[in-house]
């Protein structure tokens, strides 16, 4: 049984890093693990990558020790059950915007005592092999990171009640859907916004993630750090494009 290591260092104090890969592309979750990414995040809410295909990026997350976290579609409890059978490690989940969803989505996300997750003895539990039933679901529970997104104004009045639920380990804050949910007032407008849940979310003894992050932006993202966040996602695309533009710049400023 694998320990969930980008858990471990959150809960040693150490902010953690992620990629994320909106399609099938297991060679990036290697060149991010590579790299010393702590997760991968696989986007198959906004991405068309299949369970089969989230399967094998988890194999390459394994091979190259990175932590395999997806963003769900979706809170349906069938829905968590299928993709944390694929044996990831944590499970990032839209919208979730009451103490009772987050709740539910804890729940669904552990099995007994903790929870009622379906069991299955697959790949996530090493297919049953050297490991009991009883102890490779008390592993899991202990390792697995339930990861429910403030991305709504809905979720950010209710943030006390959610701060309430146990299982929810990391609550992420999103900034394109929640500058939606406020009526788009412009990115300083949502940045103060998330500046003050973040450091809120701290205080009430979670974990806090930051997504939408740019990497031309590192005065941001060390600043949300600054204010309490240690769960920070960035777009491979976006470190493509930026290494991409950067090696063009650079060569025809020598030329």
């Amino acid at each position: 049984m694998r320990t969930n290591t980008a858990r471990a260092k959150l809960h040693e104090g150490e902010v953690v890093f992620g990629g994320i890969v909106t399609r099938y592309a297991p060679d990036t979750v290697e060149i991010l693990g590579a790299l010393g990414y702590d997760f991968v995040m696989i986007d198959c809410e906004h991405g068309p990558a299949t369970l089969d295909q989230v399967e094998h990026m988890v194999r390459a997350a394994e091979s190259f020790g990175i932590t395999p976290i997806a963003r769900i579609p979706n809170h349906a409890e069938q829905t968590i059950l299928r993709f944390l059978d694929c044996g990831l490690q944590g499970i990032i989940v839209p919208h979730v915007n009451t103490g009772e969803q987050a709740a539910a989505v804890a729940r669904a996300a552990r099995y007994h005592p903790e929870g009622y997750r379906g069991v299955a003895t697959g790949r996530a539990h090493d297919y049953g092999i050297g490991v009991s039933r009883s102890d490779a679901t008390a592993w899991i529970n202990a390792q697995v990171l339930v990861i429910p997104m403030v991305e709504d104004i809905e979720a950010v009045n209710n943030l006390d009640n959610i701060l309430q639920v146990a299982g929810a380990d990391v609550l992420h804050v999103a900034p394109s859907d929640l500058g939606q949910s406020l009526g788009n007032p412009g990115a300083a407008e949502v940045r103060r916004v998330m500046s003050e849940v973040i450091p809120r979310v701290r205080a009430g003894g979670k974990f806090v993630g930051v997504g939408g992050n740019s990497p031309a932006d590192t005065a941001g993202v060390a600043e949300f750090i600054r204010q309490g966040a240690n769960f920070v996602t960035v777009s491979a695309w976006g470190l493509l494009r930026a290494g991409a533009e950067d090696f063009l710049r650079n060569v025809k400023a020598e030329l």
